[in-house]
This record gives structure tokens, C-alpha cells and sequence, in this order.
């Protein structure tokens, strides 16, 4: 008995020398405040007990809310880097080969997507020759409106972000069963130019999805269109 007293003792002593350790573990207030609670009988409301349990939990939502806002930050944060890597990447090349072996290697790496296809609308696009079929298309006018809508009516953003199941085989040929998500950059090529769409797709369904913000990538979309037109020029 002797030795419990002297153990009470010392923590009755240690709380007095310091008791925001007390006041900063919830466990052990918790239980003070349900002892508490228990010693007044069930006929009694304890409003300051009410009120403590009413703060804790706002708390615990502003703690969670604060967590959300640090994860968001950190995700933007990566996501701008991610892209302004990938535009440093783009201005690499020096010469238009280069340029479109980028969307198939470095670029393609840098953007961690699985396949990026550069579609260009042409009066003459029967005539065409395309030497990169991998990666450039030449397509009739009004065919890359037609795949951004999907025939619907409905207004074209520069940047559109959409799940696809299936993804289109004329797109992504023998990947077409591995895509399941597409970013699609409608490329405004210059005055006199008709359009171009760089698409990039994801075998992830959740890396392009309609509720993104899309800011970077109009970013990127802007960019690419100046290197673009350079290449046309």
C-alpha cells in the first residue's frame, strides 16, 4: 500500500509541476470528463461536458479539413512541376523529327501517360504522307471536333478531360483495350491554319476524369501550340 501511495503521490505531483499533459491528451481527458459524468448520476445534464465533446468535434473537422488543404497543396504543387518539366522537355528538339519522337519517348515519360497522338485535319488529308503513323494523324476538316463531342451537341473547350470505354482503335490502334481515360488539347495552329488535338491516354480511369481542374493543361495546350506553330512556319 505504501508503494501505491507514493506512485499516486508522484503523478499527483507530476500533473501539479505540469498539467498541460493532461490538457493536451484527449484519451486521458476523455476519461476524467465519462468518470465525471458517471459521479453526477443520469439525472443531471453536464452542458460544459456537452459543450467540450461539441468543440471536439469541430476540431476533428477543422484537423481534417486542414489535412484535405495540405494534400490538395501538395498535389498542385507536383502537378506544376510535373508540367513545367514537360514543357522544358517539349522545347528540346531541334528539328520537327525529333519533336514527334518526343510524344512517343521523353515526353510520354515526362506526362506519365501511356500513349500521346498529335491529330492534324488537312483538305488533302488522303494525299498525305505520314511518316510517324504511331503518333501523327492526318485527318479530313471537322473530324477533330467530331471526336471531342462524340457527334453530341455541345460546346468544345480547349481542354476536355473524359473516362472512355472502350477508347477509340483509330486513336490508340492495339492499345485501344488498355486506355481508359483521355486528356484531349485542342490545338489552335495560327490564322489561316485549320485545327490540331494532341490526346493524351491513360490506362488509369482516374487520371483524366470531367470534374479536374484543367489550368495545367491549358497551360500545356498553350505551349504546345506555340511549338507547333514554330514547326509550321
Amino acid at each position: 500500500m505504501s508503494e501505491q501511495a507514493e506512485a499516486l503521490e508522484k503523478i499527483r505531483q507530476q500533473i501539479l509541476d505540469d498539467p498541460a499533459v493532461i490538457l493536451e491528451d484527449q484519451d486521458v481527458m476523455k476519461a476524467l470528463i465519462t468518470t465525471n459524468e458517471r459521479a453526477l448520476g443520469g439525472n443531471i445534464v453536464d452542458l460544459r461536458g456537452i459543450a467540450m465533446e461539441r468543440l471536439e468535434r469541430r476540431l476533428d473537422r477543422l484537423e481534417d479539413t486542414h489535412r484535405s488543404v495540405i494534400a490538395a497543396a501538395y498535389e498542385n504543387l507536383a502537378g506544376t512541376n510535373l508540367i513545367h518539366n514537360a514543357v522544358i522537355k517539349m522545347l528540346e528538339p531541334t528539328d520537327f523529327t525529333a519533336f514527334l519522337q518526343s510524344l512517343s519517348g521523353e515526353l510520354l515519360e515526362v506526362l506519365r501517360v501511356s500513349r500521346m497522338r498529335l491529330i492534324l485535319e488537312s483538305a488533302e488529308h488522303e494525299q498525305a504522307t505520314i511518316g510517324y503513323g504511331d503518333v501523327l494523324s492526318i485527318v479530313e476538316p471537322g473530324a477533330i471536333d467530331h471526336y471531342i463531342t462524340a457527334g453530341r451537341n455541345v460546346t468544345i473547350r480547349p481542354v476536355t478531360l473524359r473516362q472512355v470505354s472502350p477508347a477509340s482503335p483509330d486513336v490508340y490502334g492495339d492499345n485501344a483495350a488498355h486506355i481508359k481515360s483521355e486528356a484531349l488539347l485542342k490545338l489552335d495552329l495560327g490564322k489561316g491554319r485549320l485545327p490540331g488535338l494532341l490526346i493524351m491516354g491513360s490506362e488509369d480511369p482516374q487520371q483524366f476524369r470531367a470534374n479536374q481542374g484543367t489550368d495545367l493543361l491549358a497551360f500545356f495546350c498553350s505551349a504546345f501550340e506555340r511549338a507547333m506553330r514554330r514547326w509550321l512556319a
